[in-house]
């Protein structure tokens, strides 16, 4: 056994103490007794977020959100597949350590000196074409 397995197996023993539900099938019961039926609900389950996750990278290089779209598919994939469950987990710590990170001050320090710095030099460049062109759109330069 490993870290991971046990880990795994951890995780799927949580819910005793109700902090977190287990992994697994969030299935009705009448379902989870009938095997056939059972994995009907689990072919229905899948097509439902795949075509969800779909419409979300539809939506990555057009207007919309895509990616609440694509983790809105992970999580209705989340209430029948261990995989999803983990996946959503996994995604959930990092954007939490993420969170963190981003709060500390010398972090958030560096972004603001970064951002200003950006900042600064679009101006200038900003300034530049404009002491240069004018006003004038990019396409009607040198006409």
């Amino acid at each position: 056994m490993n870290a991971e397995s046990d880990e795994r197996r951890d995780a799927a023993t949580d819910g005793a103490d109700g902090s977190d539900k287990g992994l697994g099938s969030r299935a009705p019961h009448f379902v989870k007794r009938h095997r056939t039926l059972h994995l009907s609900w689990q072919v229905g389950v899948f097509v439902v977020g795949l075509a969800v996750v779909i419409a979300g990278i539809i939506m990555l290089p057009l207007p919309g959100p895509g990616w609440l779209v694509i983790f809105g598919g992970m999580a209705i994939w989340a209430t029948e597949f261990v995989w999803a469950q983990l996946v959503l987990r996994w995604t959930k710590r990092k954007v939490t350590e993420a969170a963190q990170r981003a709060l500390d001050p010398e972090v958030r320090r560096r972004n603001i000196i970064l951002t200003v710095t950006g900042l600064v030099i679009v101006a200038a460049l900003v300034g530049v074409y404009v002491a240069k062109y004018g006003f004038a759109m990019p396409w009607k330069v040198g006409k």
